[in-house]
């Protein structure tokens, strides 16, 4: 059985307040749950991309150092 995102994640997501490292939170567990390619669109590419920046793994890991180094110039 696949999870449900949080519905109220969902909202907060779509209304612009979640901040970034929330975002990201919020995108590994759409991703871990698979939920992230069974959204609309939006949700798989934003998950592909944070996936192909390195900062989520395939399986939904969050590697937070990663988004601090894109932020530090480093990568």
């Amino acid at each position: 059985m696949t999870m449900m995102p949080d519905v109220d994640d969902v909202i907060r997501y779509e209304q612009g307040e979640m901040d970034v490292e929330e975002t990201i939170v919020f995108f590994g567990k759409l991703v871990e749950s698979g939920m992230a390619w069974q959204l609309q669109g939006s949700y798989g590419r934003t998950a592909k991309s944070l996936i192909d920046q390195g900062i989520l793994s395939p399986d939904g890991t969050v590697h937070l150092d990663v988004l601090e180094d894109l932020r530090e110039g480093r990568r």
